[in-house]
């Protein structure tokens, strides 16, 4: 069963996403501007509802893990099961969030395992849970596994096993935002470009290809060039950046996933108490 910290820690981590769905303009991304088509607003809605969906799985996530008390391959086993079910739980609710499931997981999981850990060191806990290898996982190949085996890229599970670098960036970029007094609106859309101009994104790999990716990348970077997107010219080229992804179609989601577990990460008080995949 899980514990009021648990849940405590669940909430956060919705909370995290859902702060993250609700930043604007988002390249490529939903977001709750007007401006938007009415499906894509629709998606925006229909996202910022099945993210409470995550609730159950990610306490549950942070019972197991406060439960086995280390990084252990069991512990990683245990999650993986939970983490699958909530994604079919969250495909009852709408759909959506499948990167997010995985990111926050491992960082809930953390959470619960290191009571007060927070931002790069919470990081590193999470990276002791996803180098084990998850045994009860489906043999068949998902559509990540498949381009990362294709193109070389890390994928979500390279990624965290790297001690998720892209969280760290987005952290830094956070840090050193607030310190110059830029607004947090701003630091955390240059946190999210930070992220999407270095990702290998697998998800933009399948549907655009490496000439696909090189251009997102190249289009964040171009907006941080410009001084970021507290500057007047960073703001016209994230404006043109995101009116290109949205005639192409193309949405860097995992980059979005990233920037909610870094926002996750950030926000946790250092004294947080037992909790919380």
């Amino acid at each position: 069963m899980s514990s009021r910290e648990d849940e405590t820690l669940a909430h956060a981590a919705v909370t995290a996403l859902t702060r993250q769905l609700e930043l604007t303009p988002k390249p490529g991304l939903p977001d709750p501007r007007d401006l938007r088509a009415r499906v894509t607003r629709q998606d925006h809605r229909a996202l910022r509802w099945s993210a409470k969906a995550l609730l159950p799985g990610l306490a549950a996530m942070a019972a197991c893990a406060r439960r086995n008390g280390a990084p252990t391959p069991e512990l990683r086993a245990e999650l993986g099961a939970i983490g699958r079910s909530t994604e079919h739980s969250l495909t009852l609710a709408g759909g959506g969030h499948r990167g997010a499931t995985w990111v926050l997981g491992l960082l809930v999981a953390a959470a619960a395992l290191e009571p007060g850990a927070r931002g790069r060191d919470l990081v590193a806990t999470a990276k002791q849970i996803a180098a084990h290898p998850d045994r009860r996982a489906p043999r068949r190949p998902s559509v990540g596994s498949s381009v990362s085996a294709k193109y070389g890229a890390a994928g979500a599970r390279g990624e965290a096993r790297a001690g998720f670098p892209h969280v760290r960036r987005a952290l830094d970029v956070l840090a050193a935002a607030r310190t110059a007094g830029t607004a947090e609106e701003d630091a955390r859309l240059d946190a999210l470009l930070t992220v999407m101009s270095t990702l290998q994104d697998t998800e933009l790999l399948h549907t655009a290809g490496p000439h696909g990716l090189r251009h997102v990348q190249a289009g964040a970077r171009g907006v941080l060039d410009e001084g970021g997107t507290a500057t007047a010219a960073g703001r016209r080229a994230l404006a043109a950046f995101d009116a290109d992804l949205q005639e192409r179609g193309w949405s860097p989601r995992g980059s979005g996933s990233l920037l909610a577990g870094a926002l996750f990460a950030d926000a946790l008080p250092v004294a947080a108490g037992r909790g919380a995949w």
